[in-house]
C-alpha cells in the first residue's frame, strides 16, 4: 500500500517558519514525527506531498493513475482514525471541518478534489464527516499538544522491560509501571544515565538509543529524549517536553520541543517552545513564555500577515532552523524567529524576526547574504558529520527569496 502524507497551502504557511524546510509530516510532536506514528500503527510505503520547492528533497511516491491513500500531514493518527482509513472505498473521503482527512484514489482525482475544496464545493465531495479529528494547524499546538503525544508514543515504542536497566545511581521517584501496566521509565539500547534524579509520576520518561543523562541532571515526565541526545549536568527538564535526536541541552526546560540536531547546552529559561534544526541558544540566553499582565498571547502568524490571538496564557520562543542567539539573549514572550537568523547583544528584540536577518535589539537587524548563510550551515551540519547538499542549497535559496516579501 502507498501513503502519500500532504501539506495544504493553509496549513504549510500557518506552521511557518518550521515547515519552511520540511514537510509537515516531519514534525516531531511527542517522541515522534507525524510520518513515524502513521508508519507504527499503519505499515506502508510512505512519502509526501507538499509544496514545489521541497518536493526534489521529500518527492511524492506515486504516479498519476497509481492508487494510493492520501492523508493530511498535520493529522495525527490514533487507532480509530487508522482503522476508518484504511477502511476507504476508491473514491471517497474523510473530512473534517478543516477539510479533507483522507483520501482513497488516484493522485490525479486528489488533486481534482484539492480544487474542489479549493473553489469552496466541499459538499460536492464523497465522503464521511469526523468530529474527533487532532490536527496540528499552527505552531503553538506542537508544545500544546505534546505531553498527550509522549504518552501515546510511548505506548507503541515501550514494549516490555528497558532495553537498559537504570544504573544503581539513579534516583527514581513514581511507581515503575503506569496504569496500564507499561514499564514508567524505558531505556532504549546503548543510553547511558548516572546520578540523575528522574521523576515518573505525572508520566513516563523515554530515553533513545545513544542517549547520555549527565549526574545531577532532574528530569520529570511526561518526557521524551530522543536518540543520541545528551541531558548535561544539573539540567532541569519539566514535563511535556522532547529532546530531538542528537540535540544537548542543559539549564531549565519546561514543555519545550526540540526538532533535532540543535542545542541549548548552558544555563537559561526555556517554555511552551518550539526549536527547529540546527538552532543554537548560548549560555544565558532566556525566552519568556508569560506577559507581565497575564493577558492573553498574541502571535506571528505567516498566513495572514500579522499577530493572530490565541487562548494561551503561556507561550515562549519558535524558532525556525539554523538559527542562532548569542550568550544572554532575551526574548519577548511569544517570540517567533524565522530560518536563518543570527542575533545577539542585549535587550529584547521584536517579538518577529524575520528570516535571514542578523544584529541585535539595540543596533537593529540587517539581511543576511546568501551566500554567509550557506557557509556557516556548511559548517555546523559538518560538525555532525553532515553535509549541505545541493538539493539543500536550492530549498535555502527558494526560503531566502520567498522570505523577503515577510520583512
Amino acid at each position: 500500500m502507498n501513503v502519500v502524507l500532504f501539506d495544504t497551502l493553509e496549513a504549510f504557511e500557518n506552521l511557518l517558519p518550521l515547515s519552511y524546510t520540511r514537510p509537515v509530516c516531519n514534525f516531531r510532536v511527542g517522541i515522534m514525527t507525524i510520518q513515524e506514528k502513521w508508519t507504527h500503527l499503519m505499515p506502508a510505503n510512505y512519502s509526501s506531498l507538499t509544496t514545489e520547492y521541497l518536493s526534489e528533497k521529500f518527492p511524492v511516491g506515486v504516479d498519476g493513475d497509481e492508487t494510493a491513500l492520501f492523508i493530511a500531514g498535520n493529522v495525527l493518527p490514533d487507532a480509530a482514525l487508522v482503522e476508518a482509513v484504511k477502511s476507504l472505498p476508491v473514491g471517497e473521503a474523510l473530512k473534517d471541518a478543516d477539510g479533507i482527512v483522507a483520501f482513497c484514489g488516484s493522485l490525479a482525482a486528489f488533486r481534482e478534489m484539492e480544487a474542489q475544496c479549493g473553489r469552496q464545493e466541499e459538499q460536492e465531495v464523497s465522503g464521511r464527516e469526523l468530529t474527533e479529528v487532532r490536527r496540528i494547524r499552527y505552531v503553538y499546538d506542537v508544545f500544546r499538544m505534546n505531553g498527550d503525544e509522549i504518552r501515546r508514543d510511548y505506548a507503541l515504542l515501550a514494549e516490555g522491560e528497558s532495553k537498559v536497566a537504570p544504573d544503581r545511581s539513579v534516583t527514581i521517584i513514581g511507581p515503575m509501571t503506569t496504569p496500564v501496566g507499561y514499564p514508567s521509565l524505558y531505556i532504549e539500547e546503548g543510553a547511558t544515565v548516572e546520578g540523575a534524579t528522574l521523576n515518573v509520576k505525572e508520566g513516563p520518561i523515554y530515553i533513545g538509543k545513544g542517549t547520555t543523562v549527565m549526574e545531577g541532571a532532574c528530569l520529570r515526565g511526561p518526557l521524551a529524549v530522543c536518540d543520541n541526545a545528551t541531558v548535561r549536568m544539573g539540567a532541569k527538564v519539566y514535563g511535556s517536553t522532547t529532546i530531538g535526536p542528537f540535540c544537548k541541552v542543559g539549564g531549565e526546560l519546561d514543555n519545550a520541543v526540540m526538532f533535532g540536531f540543535s542545542n541549548k547546552a548552558h544555563d537559561g529559561y526555556l517554555g511552551n517552545a518550539v526549536i527547529g534544526e540546527w538552532c543554537n541558544l548560548g549560555a544565558g540566553a532566556n525566552a519568556s513564555n508569560l506577559k507581565n499582565d497575564y493577558s492573553k498571547i498574541r502571535i506571528w502568524n505567516y498566513h495572514t500577515q500579522r499577530f493572530m490571538r490565541t487562548d494561551l496564557q503561556f507561550c515562549g520562543l519558535i524558532m525556525g532552523d539554523h538559527s542562532k542567539a548569542g550568550i544572554n539573549t532575551m526574548f519577548n514572550t511569544a517570540t517567533v524567529v524565522g530560518v536563518g537568523v543570527n542575533m545577539h547583544g542585549a535587550g529584547f528584540p521584536r517579538t518577529f524576526i524575520p528570516s535571514f536577518s542578523t544584529g541585535s535589539p539595540e543596533g537593529g537587524f540587517e539581511n543576511v547574504s546568501i551566500d554567509k548563510f550557506m557557509e556557516t550551515a556548511g559548517k555546523v551540519m559538518q560538525r555532525r558529520g553532515l553535509v549541505l547538499t545541493d538539493i539543500d542549497r536550492h530549498i535555502f535559496d527558494t526560503i531566502y527569496r520567498s522570505a523577503a516579501r515577510f520583512k
